[in-house]
């Protein structure tokens, strides 16, 4: 499985970004892919993710409102739309994967930590100055 993130960049408060993720690997549909960031000195946080069993998303609170997960199965490519953004959403945003993710909410939650993921993206790089 591989992951490779696009679309970092350095903005304003109130700007959108969007990311994407490119996903190669994911050969069934029992899989879980989400989006984490971490902010420098502080802990890898997970911020969204896909249901893939029933299409559902699970949001932070910290972004629930103006960040939207989508899942483009035809192109392999999981998105990010971030929007109405501010400093606290400055940090390295990864993107990330698991097998078994029926297993891994019932276990986990809505949502899991870091360390239900096996496989991660590099990660793109978002700045936002007030």
């Amino acid at each position: 499985v591989q992951l490779v993130e696009s679309g970092g960049d350095s903005v304003q408060t109130g700007k959108s970004l969007r990311l994407s993720c490119a996903t190669e690997g994911f050969t069934t549909d029992d899989y879980g892919i989400a989006w984490f960031r971490q902010a420098p000195g502080k802990e890898r946080e997970a911020i969204a993710n896909y249901n893939t069993h029933d299409h559902t998303t699970t949001y932070a609170d910290a972004v629930k409102g103006r960040f939207t997960i989508s899942l483009d199965s035809a192109n392999n490519e999981v998105s990010l739309q971030m929007n109405d953004l501010n400093p606290d959403d400055t940090g390295t945003y990864y993107c990330a994967g698991t097998f078994g993710w029926l297993f891994t909410r019932t276990v986990a939650g809505p949502m899991p930590g870091p360390r239900w993921y096996d496989f991660w993206g590099q990660g793109t790089q978002v700045t936002v100055s007030p």
